[in-house]
């Protein structure tokens, strides 16, 4: 069985597996405890928790990932000075890979509050370390062999479902297709599961699930885990894109007590963009992906804890003794307490107003691209509806997949909404046809599968009928405010956080109605909707938290 190919270890290889030298040993010795392995003896197993970052001092241990059913291929054998771990050891998460020593070993392991510890009091060689994480997760992403096992038919809703979630929270997985792979009808055939009941997810740590909730399979993987109810927290934040993100990273990193929950996964709509090329200081541009994984990265080197996915569902007081001011239920009956909020909850992708629209969503219908849906449509003609930025970018994105991209406008003119960039790279794509002042009429298939889209002109009254199997929506967002409506927060009309002067000449700009919430980003009523914007609230808030703590018994 040829061994997994991952560009990033190739290119990369000396940063990803750095040597330390004895003066970076030394420097590191304050943060470990000294803990030895015999020849044989497992140092870390997939699926459970790593005892921390080990710094081997003396002897070899083997590193190694899944290849299929009782197969295992070396990823790279650690000596003296090498370390053994990747971003799961930032915050006490379940191992991806497999560790054995092959000699005696002796080793330093420095466990994950150490680690952070590091990384922020000993900087230069912490970024040395925190590259070596990142790009060894990037490295198990590419190679598709870590991590959960989805198996089911491709393209049926549900795989879609679950390897978009595993995909937006940047763990590495597999998708076996049920009907094809020989490795996926061993698996079936093993454990006795009937077609019907398919997809099933193998979790590293050897459990078995069927057609798991989102919720499930994060608890399974070590996504989220229970909640300290005792523990009350300096500043809980609800919602996980950029703004969000950027609270969580000033806050964490200014000593206050940080809590991130988002109901889906992290990034928001910024980590659905294909690629943003206006975003300061990226002058090659940056997948939204990308840039939104390095904040969570970030949030979770200076201590935040993110629970993600986990829904917010109420926000109320606390009521009871401790200095807590406001508790919120999340979750299964679980509740955070806090001592100020900041709601961060960005919006809602909008969906068209079609009868049978949810029909096809989940397998033909998509409010995102990313490589999952590109696979998809790899030589095949898609739609897509939408005007804005994200609607050109997801269109230049697909272009390089699909055999063809109709784009389709409400508008008479990209050029009202639309960054002048992207509307001259979609004029220069031979393979984006633009369609203006034209909507969706009708929507056919079976199945759950689209077979055929139907369009109207409005200027000419035309109706138009192509065989296209996938449909993008790009058609803008509302905000996600629903779950505040009994919590006394005041909305404006169309569902925004009102804030500031709008409320009250005295109240901060970003202050709700009530004290101690604070709103950022997308879902404050008159927030400029850019991640710049939204990532300048995330960081501006902070001033305001530390403001209202000191002047509420807090820090």
């Amino acid at each position: 069985m040829a061994a997994t190919v991952s560009p990033t270890l190739d290119a990369r290889r000396d940063q990803m597996f750095l040597v330390l030298a004895d003066a970076d040993i030394e420097r590191i010795r304050r943060f470990g405890e000294a803990r030895s392995y015999a020849s044989g003896e497992r140092v870390v197993t997939a699926g459970e928790v790593s005892p921390g970052l080990i710094v081997i001092l003396s002897g070899k241990v083997d590193i190694t990932q899944g290849r299929g059913l009782g197969h295992r291929e070396v990823i790279i054998t650690c000596g003296q000075g090498n370390f053994i771990g990747e971003l799961a050891q930032l915050s006490d998460r379940p191992s991806l890979v497999d560790a054995e020593a092959t000699e005696q070993v002796e080793a330093l392991v420095i466990r994950s509050q150490r680690l952070r510890d590091l990384m922020v009091q000993e900087a230069t060689l912490g970024e040395r370390v925190m590259r070596a994480l990142i790009l060894r997760r990037v490295g198990l992403l590419e190679s598709g062999v870590s991590g959960p096992i989805i198996i089911g038919p491709q393209g049926s809703g549900d795989v879609l479902r679950l390897q978009g979630f595993l995909t937006r929270s940047g763990l590495p997985h597999r998708a076996l297709d049920s009907d094809t792979d020989p490795c996926a009808k061993t698996l079936i055939e093993r454990f006795h599961i009937d077609p019907h009941h398919l997809p099933i997810v193998l979790s590293p740590n050897g459990k078995l699930l069927h057609n798991p909730r989102e919720s499930d399979l994060a608890r399974c993987v070590g996504l989220l885990r229970p909640m300290d109810a005792n523990k009350v927290y300096d500043v809980a934040i609800v919602g996980a894109g950029p703004a969000g993100l950027a609270a969580a990273v000033y806050a964490a990193s200014e000593g206050l007590s940080t809590i991130v929950l988002d109901c889906r996964a992290f990034g928001g709509q910024a980590g659905a963009s294909s690629r943003i090329e206006n975003y300061l200081g990226f002058p090659t541009g940056i997948s939204g992906m990308a840039l939104m994984a390095r904040a969570y990265n970030q949030a979770q080197k200076f201590g935040a804890e993110l629970v993600i996915p986990n829904e917010v569902k109420l926000l109320s007081t606390a009521g009871d003794k401790s200095d807590a001011r406001y508790a919120l239920d999340v979750g299964d009956g679980e509740t955070v307490r806090t001592r100020a909020v900041v709601i961060a909850s960005g919006a809602r992708y909008r969906r068209l107003n079609i009868a049978n629209l949810a029909q096809f969503e989940g397998t033909s219908v998509h409010y995102w691209a990313s490589p999952v849906e590109a696979r998809l449509c790899e030589g095949r003609e898609v739609a897509l509806v939408g005007a804005g930025n994200s609607a050109g970018q997801g269109a230049v994105y697909l272009a390089n997949h699909a055999k063809k991209v109709t784009l389709l406008a409400r508008r008479g003119n990209l050029n009202e909404t639309m960054s002048r960039y992207l509307v001259e790279r979609i004029k220069a794509q031979p393979n984006i046809e633009v369609l203006t002042e034209t909507e969706i009429e009708a929507l056919e298939g079976h199945g759950g599968n689209l077979d055929q889209v139907r369009w109207r002109n409005h200027d000419t009254g035309v109706e138009t009928t192509r065989a296209i199997g996938h449909v993008f929506l790009f058609i803008g967002a509302d905000p996600n405010t629903d779950w505040l409506m009994n919590c006394d927060v005041a909305l404006d009309a169309k569902g925004f956080v009102r804030t500031g002067p709008d409320l009250a000449p005295t109240t901060g700009l970003m202050e709700t109605s009530r004290s101690g919430v604070f709103a950022i980003g997308d879902v404050r009523c008159g927030s400029i909707k850019r991640v710049a914007a939204a990532v300048g609230e995330g960081a501006q808030v902070v001033a305001a938290l530390h403001a209202y703590l000191a002047q509420n018994g807090g820090r």
